[in-house]
């Protein structure tokens, strides 16, 4: 073990230990506790203190703009991560955000704008239309939530994000404006605001925008959009947004706008009359993905491919055949038709885009906690799916695109989720399940969501305090051609990605 340099060994006979014992402050001139001692007060303290080991003081370092930055926005209301949040027109203001943005000069202005809401496939469509635009030529800002391990993750040009400096440089150029507005700024409202910045001053061509929560009092629907979409509409948020299908889609269907086109999928019955309502009223033209936009998408299987989906979308502006989807999954087909009906109705608002760059650009689309494999041996798998719908999406595109003998899930949800609908699904996949917790204060208590898993399937389970722990009893119980599946939040995702981001630099510093 390494010794402190003050140190000494010493025949001198044992004393107590000294005690610390406060003293006046010095006057002028006197040495303070950050100077150099002079040689002839060390040498009295040295003679004082022979036997006692004096510990060097530690230095305090100087927070970088970027470490500020982080720092200011925990002391902001953070509705990701609050137990309980109240949906209303005080936490979730717009009138706050466009006075917040008028300060900062209206940002979002400087550029045009896709915007996106829906419960899930939301991140993987604006991946895709970003990716397909980037292709295009278009310089193309993308924003989106949560992130997984790096809060810059969620701000992004080009597929690159904006730096530690670019970000603490922006926070505190906002910081002081928004100090002064009424009702207090929210977490998601300043990062909204440091990315409507930065696309501006970069000269953003076109931003796809991910709503946060909902739409209708969503942070991001100050936007004056090209195109707006919905994706798969199902249960989750309920607190906030209704406990029916029908009453969140109203929420989402609130970023329509007048004279504005807007695309979505097929949905549920009662979602789909929603969404018609709502577009009626508001006048915006609403297309539907495989009812009123001709698309349609297979499965198959190929030597050079492997399994996979292929999907074709026919418009009188557009004829994309048989294109490969990049992302796995039966639900990625989805989410590329509509990706593609958004490309579509850009090219009617002006935007010069070709079908050979589309189709290039969209075989290039990477979306991490997606359908990841993080892991090979053994085999570990993150995924996203935060509700049942998106739980039953994941295991079907396992069951199409990942062979394995047995799988083993580890799973931690927050408990604001549909619960019960969840572990319906993870009963009908897994062979071996792990509860554990995730880091977040709305977090589920694993033990309670392992006996009710025991209580409402007659399945055992296993409870683990840690996702290391969790991977530790799953790595016992997998072979190599077992799969072991990290799901519930994306919050969990980012533990597991963090976790063997920091195993796989250590092996890295070995092996150096």
């Amino acid at each position: 073990m390494a010794t402190s340099s003050k140190v000494k060994k010493t025949t001198a006979r044992r004393r107590s230990p000294a005690v610390a014992v406060a003293r006046p402050a010095k006057k002028a001139g006197q040495n303070n506790a950050n100077s150099a001692p002079s040689s002839r007060s060390t040498a009295t303290n040295s003679r004082k203190n022979s036997a006692t080991a004096v510990e060097p003081r530690a230095v305090p370092t100087a927070l970088s703009p970027y470490q500020r930055a982080l720092r200011y926005l925990l002391t902001l209301a953070d509705y990701e991560r609050l137990r309980i949040v109240r949906y209303n027109s005080v936490n979730f203001n717009l009138d706050r955000m466009r006075a917040f943005l008028k300060k900062l000069g209206n940002p979002q202005d400087a550029f045009r704008s896709v915007h996106i809401a829906g419960t899930k496939g939301k991140g993987s469509t604006c991946a895709m239309v970003a990716s397909m635009l980037q292709a295009c030529g278009y310089k193309v800002g993308v924003y989106t939530s949560p992130h997984l391990t790096d809060i810059r993750e969620r701000i992004v040009i080009n597929g690159e994000m904006l730096s530690e400096a670019d970000f603490g440089r922006l926070v505190r150029t906002i910081q002081p404006i928004a100090s002064k507005i009424k009702p207090p700024v929210t977490y998601f409202d300043v990062l909204t605001a440091v990315a409507f910045k930065y696309f501006a001053e970069q000269k953003v061509e076109i931003a796809v925008v991910e709503t946060g929560l909902g739409g209708r009092l969503d942070s991001t629907n100050i936007l004056k959009p090209e195109v707006t979409a919905i994706t798969s509409i199902s249960k989750d948020h309920m607190a906030q947004l209704g406990n029916s299908l029908s009453a969140i889609a109203r929420e989402k269907a609130g970023i329509f706008k007048p004279g504005i086109p807007a695309v979505t999928i097929q949905q549920a019955p009662e979602v789909e009359t929603v969404l018609k309502e709502v577009a009626t009223t508001v006048g915006a033209p609403l297309d539907i993905t495989g009812r009123t936009i001709e698309f349609s998408y297979r499965f198959e299987s190929s030597r050079l491919m492997g399994p996979h989906n292929r999907i074709c979308l026919t418009t009188p502006n557009s004829k994309f055949e048989h294109l490969a989807v990049p992302l796995m999954g039966e639900h990625q087909a989805i989410n590329c038709g509509l990706a593609l009906s958004i490309i579509d109705r850009l090219k009617t608002r002006g935007l010069a885009i070709s079908d050979a760059a589309v189709m290039e650009g969209l075989q290039k689309t990477q979306i991490p906690g997606r359908m990841e494999m993080i892991n090979q041996t053994p085999r570990v798998l993150v995924d996203g799916a935060h509700n049942a719908a998106s739980l039953d999406a994941m295991l079907k595109a396992i069951g199409q695109h990942i062979p394995y003998d047995s799988m083993v899930i580890i799973f931690g949800c927050c408990s604001d989720k549909d619960v019960s609908g969840m572990l319906e699904r993870i009963a009908a996949g897994a062979d071996k399940v792990i509860f554990t917790k995730v880091n977040n204060v709305r977090s589920a208590n694993p033990v309670e969501l392992s006996a009710k898993y025991t209580e409402e399937y007659g399945k055992m389970a296993q409870v683990a305090a840690t996702l290391e722990d969790a991977l530790a009893i799953a790595n016992r119980a997998v072979t190599k051609e077992d799969l072991i599946c990290i799901t519930g939040s994306f919050y969990l995702v980012g533990q597991a990605k963090n976790l063997f981001a920091a195993k796989a630099a250590a092996r890295a510093m070995i092996e150096a």
